[in-house]
């Protein structure tokens, strides 16, 4: 490896690093390949070690670089292609669903949830939770909500409780006549809750996808899930309007 000296330009220096680093993985380096040790990328660079660190810090959050303890920093494989809805609205729990059922609470949710069901501020509602692997990596990890006038007949008997009752409610839902599903994109934060069921730090870059189920002309259930931004990139089918926008606030969770 030769030396490369960087450009004076305008950008903080990190970020042009960054650029420089991009495009050595594109055309040095493979999939799963061990990068050099920072004093000799630095060396390489003629950068300062801290600079470093920053520029592979954002590669690391963009998904191009794995920090892997007792092995070092490796080049990454391409983001994950994952389909968001599909060419048929269903409902959540259809037999083709790729979403794992984990969980099943009843509790009030947060009020901008309970503004989109449009029901009582101190309403409780069904909240599953479920999470979604692709090639044995988690990449998402969603909240359900679900108002009990959806789901009239749930029996508490027959599912007390986790994974079970989830799976219950998601049946129940599938009685209702399905008009139609809207969703929306942001870019948010992981908080701690999703950070940990991702695999990873809290704080790190997200895909929060939101998706209304319309039935009997009213909200029928809202999910919201979660998506690592660095290794997915959403596909969309013809499931409804898709809204992208950029927000660090995630409007429900």
């Amino acid at each position: 490896m030769g030396t490369t000296q960087l450009e004076s330009v305008p950008e903080p220096k990190y970020w042009h690093l960054r650029t420089v680093l991009s495009e050595a993985l594109d055309s040095e380096f493979t999939v799963g390949e061990i990068l050099p040790n920072e004093r000799d990328l630095a060396a390489r660079f003629g950068v300062a070690r801290a600079t470093l660190r920053q520029a592979l810090e954002q590669l690391e959050l963009e998904g191009r670089l794995q920090r892997r303890r007792g092995v070092g920093t490796t080049v990454a494989p391409p983001r994950v292609g994952v389909s968001v809805g599909s060419e048929q609205h269903a409902w959540p729990g259809a037999p083709d669903d790729v979403w794992q059922p984990v969980d099943c609470t009843q509790a009030v949710p947060p009020a901008s949830v309970a503004a989109a069901l449009d029901s009582g501020r101190d309403e409780p509602v069904h909240t599953v939770r479920r999470s979604r692997v692709t090639h044995g990596q988690p990449v998402a990890a969603e909240l359900l909500y679900i108002p009990e006038s959806s789901v009239p007949d749930l029996s508490a008997i027959d599912a007390p409780c986790g994974a079970a009752r989830a799976r219950a409610v998601l049946r129940e839902l599938q009685r209702m006549e399905l008009e139609g599903q809207e969703s929306a994109v942001e870019l948010g934060s992981a908080r701690a809750d999703d950070a940990k069921e991702l695999d990873r730090l809290p704080g790190a870059p997200v895909l929060v996808v939101t998706t209304r189920y319309i039935a009997e002309g009213r909200t029928a259930a809202l999910s919201v899930a979660t998506y690592r931004a660095d290794t997915c990139r959403l596909t969309f089918g013809d499931s409804g309007r898709v809204e992208i926008r950029q927000d660090p606030e995630r409007q429900a969770s």
